[in-house]
């Protein structure tokens, strides 16, 4: 492919099959580190049998601080055809898994969505992303994805363009997350079923440490954007990892009085959601990016 334009960079790269030129350095082919069930995610999302999750390395944000940083910043994984992708996908679906999700895809999006003309599981759909995301490629999933998981990490330019060299994150963000909030209730709406989402929208937000500044501004923004009822998952889990050497503001977990200060805000607004306790900053919840792939025979 040449002249990407899949993500908000639109940095008009060459991309060959497994390598790209592009600030992604991916290629077409997807790169799958992991494929499994996973546990941690909100309770709507894990249930009690776990989400079929499956992890793509390579990444069009590239946060400094990113806690899975050993496949955002390389190509660590498998590379799979669409129909690898397919019988992936059919393996997890057999799994008893309540949903399939979709783990920092937009790099490979055209693949994901070639993935799912050959084979359309009978699971809900997530996608899971950082936000970063052009509007096109929102309308192009919107035939296929039933619940959407974005990041909402920040509101402020200046640390945005510090932390993910993307001083456009704050508005590009905020407009993919409202048009998923609008496709979403285009198309019905919420749906929970005996505690697990059928259907639906959870914006993520990350509390970073030093960076309380920068948690009320996005919640604030998520207020006046998102409709009211847009749950919103406020995370305390950051632990320091990733390329952070040039930042020792980020080489400590946050503090509870930072996560006070910013759930104060969130209840102060009225944004109803997911809050995680403290002990939540843990290596725990970073699965093994082992290459844990169903096993399938590729065409």
């Amino acid at each position: 492919m040449e002249n990407c334009r899949l993500c908000p960079r639109s940095c008009g790269a060459e991309r060959k099959s497994v390598r790209g030129s592009g600030f992604c350095g991916c290629g077409t082919m997807p790169v799958v580190s992991r494929a499994a069930l996973h546990m941690w995610e909100e309770p709507v999302i894990s249930g009690t049998r776990g989400s079929g999750t499956i992890f793509f390395s390579g990444c069009t944000l590239g946060c400094v601080f990113c806690q899975n940083y050993d496949i955002s910043s390389s190509l660590h994984g498998r590379a799979v055809t669409p129909h690898g992708l397919a019988d992936i996908m059919r393996e997890l679906d057999y799994s008893g898994a309540h949903n399939i999700s979709f783990v920092t895809g937009t790099q490979y999006v055209t693949a994901i969505v070639e993935a799912l003309e050959i084979y359309r599981p009978s699971l809900p759909l997530v996608w899971n992303s950082g936000g970063y995301e052009r509007l096109d490629t929102i309308e192009l999933l919107g035939k296929y994805i039933d619940i959407w998981l974005p990041d909402y990490k920040f509101a402020l330019p200046d640390v945005s363009a510090k932390y993910c060299r993307a001083v456009d994150y704050p508005e590009t963000a905020i407009k993919a997350i409202e048009r998923m909030c609008e496709l979403n209730r285009q198309n019905g709406g919420k749906i929970i079923e005996d505690g697990v989402m059928k259907r639906g929208v959870i914006v993520r937000h990350l509390v970073l440490p030093h960076n309380v500044r920068n948690s009320v501004a996005a919640l604030r923004k998520i207020r006046s954007h998102l409709p009211d009822d847009t749950p919103v998952s406020i995370m305390s889990q950051y632990t320091p990892s990733g390329d952070i050497a040039r930042f020792p503001e980020l080489g400590r977990r946050i503090t509870e009085r930072e996560y006070e200060k910013v759930c104060g805000v969130a209840r102060q607004l009225g944004i109803r959601g997911f809050m995680q306790e403290l002990s939540s900053a843990s290596g725990e919840y970073v699965p093994e990016f082992d290459l844990s792939v169903p096993e399938y025979n590729e065409d």
